[in-house]
């Protein structure tokens, strides 16, 4: 008798559902996220147990990590893509554990990737190097707008992050500014050395393999940003059609569309949102550095306005990286710029 498991997981619990073929409840039981403990309650199943579910929630590392060592084969279950009734007039964590074990058994089970265990630590460090990024623009953007707020001066971000904390008490007189200022500048200066220092790490820890390597050819893709795209992405042959890497990286529309008209709009979280801002990123390197995307972006900028021209334009370098990566080949501006 074939036996199926779910687990819905929560940060300090968890609830697991057992059925078996004839979709008859074996086990259902609330336990504390303690591995021993799951193991334990786990262990009278473990010869029936045709896989056990575990809901791809932010902390699922140690326990997936944990019921594999153990022999289990586990399904990571992709939440934004299991559908219930809507009619239904209450759920809890039993319902869902066994929903989970439900739709496994069925085998109709959306289901996450599994990311390497060991490639795993290299890229949340990239991750965490890009939150960092966003930071220190932030701070950029800020200090930007406070010089033409109280100056009037369109100060460039190349020069913004050339200041020092010397230069404050050049711009500004009043005492609340300059201490701003100086804060700013030296948050940047700070995050700066902070990426720096984790791009070392990276740079000393992993290399691109052989498939990604191409990546290099595309604009405004560099090493960081390439080892970003090849950690997030692992196997490009999971993806069996551009649009469905596309869509992966959140370079497309999320819509709906009924006679033409916008009735609404689909999960616009669905999806990758590191590999989305890694493009975000090449395009505006690509906008600055290459005659064949600025004429793009150009024209785009012209028909609509500057953020669609900047996402237009990294969906451009999603799917050509998509061909080089599955191919093998370097980039070709002929085709893509056509």
């Amino acid at each position: 008798m074939k036996a199926y498991a779910g687990i819905d997981l929560h940060s300090t619990n968890n609830y697991i559902g057992i059925i078996n073929d004839k979709d008859q409840r074996l086990f259902k039981k609330r336990l504390p996220n303690n591995l021993d403990v799951i193991l334990s309650a786990l262990e009278p199943f473990q010869q029936d147990l045709h896989g056990i579910v575990v809901e791809s929630t932010y902390n699922w590392y140690w326990l997936v990590d944990g019921l594999q060592d153990n022999g289990y084969t586990i399904h990571l279950a992709n939440p934004s893509a299991i559908k219930q009734y809507e009619g239904l007039k209450h759920t809890d964590d039993r319902w869902d554990s066994f929903w989970l074990a439900h739709l496994l058994r069925l085998n109709i089970l959306p289901e996450g990737y599994v990311y390497p265990k060991e490639e795993r630590p290299v890229r949340d460090l990239l991750r965490r190097r890009m939150m960092l990024v966003r930071q220190r623009t932030t701070h950029i953007l800020s200090l930007q707008s406070m010089i033409t707020r109280n100056l009037g001066i369109n100060m460039s971000g190349r020069a913004i992050k050339r200041l020092t904390g010397d230069d404050a008490e050049q711009l500004f007189k009043d005492p609340c500014l300059v201490l701003a200022a100086r804060n700013s500048i030296s948050i940047m200066k700070f995050l700066k050395e902070k990426i720096r220092l984790i791009e070392q790490s990276v740079l000393s820890r992993v290399k691109l393999r052989k498939e990604f390597a191409p990546l290099l050819t595309l604009p405004g893709i560099g090493t960081i940003l390439g080892l970003t795209i090849m950690l997030e992405v692992d196997n490009i042959n999971r993806f069996l059609k551009v649009g469905n890497y596309s869509s992966y990286c959140r370079c497309v529309k999320s819509e709906r569309l009924s006679n033409g008209k916008k009735k609404g709009t689909g999960n616009t979280k669905n999806g990758n949102k590191y590999l989305s801002w890694a493009y975000v990123e090449a395009a505006h390197h690509a906008k600055r550095s290459y005659p064949y995307a600025q004429r793009f972006f150009q024209r785009k900028e012209a028909q609509t306005n500057r953020i669609v021209a900047v996402k237009a334009l990294s969906n451009k370098l999603c799917r050509a990286s998509y061909y080089v990566m599955r191919d093998r080949v370097p980039f070709d501006q002929e085709k893509l710029f056509r």
